[in-house]
């Protein structure tokens, strides 16, 4: 019943700028949603995350400074805009909503998800 679906990511250079969203369907109020990504040959690395109202976010020290993380409730889609892109940010980027008001940045700490949209950035 829940699901959440992200758009295409896509294949960008170095530096470029590329925005995703998740959409969440099925009447489930979330009080977080977050994003999360996986490269080749590595775990899955926590990104960023949001609150409900959007008043307070937290992001990895990898991508501080150059993602946004925002929300628009009305319309039950979370965005991640990322700016300066290096080629390390190359991933699989899902999406995840937490029923939980202030989820660790953990995997096991979100219920749903989504099955993930592929972001290459070439150097």
């Amino acid at each position: 019943q829940v699901q959440l679906e992200e758009s295409s990511g896509g294949l960008v250079q170095a530096g470029d700028s590329l925005r995703v969203s998740c959409v969440l369907s099925g009447g489930v109020r979330s009080y977080t949603m977050g994003w999360f990504r996986q490269a080749p040959g590595k775990e899955r690395q926590f990104v960023a995350s949001i609150s409900w109202a959007g008043a307070y976010t937290e992001y990895a020290d990898s991508v501080k400074g150059r993602f946004t993380i925002s929300r628009d409730n009305a319309k039950n889609t979370l965005y991640l805009q990322m700016d300066t892109l290096k080629p390390e940010d190359t991933a699989v980027y899902r999406c995840a909503a937490s029923r939980s008001t202030q989820p660790p940045p953990r995997e096991d700490a979100y219920e749903y998800w989504g099955q993930g949209t592929q972001v290459t950035v070439s150097s």
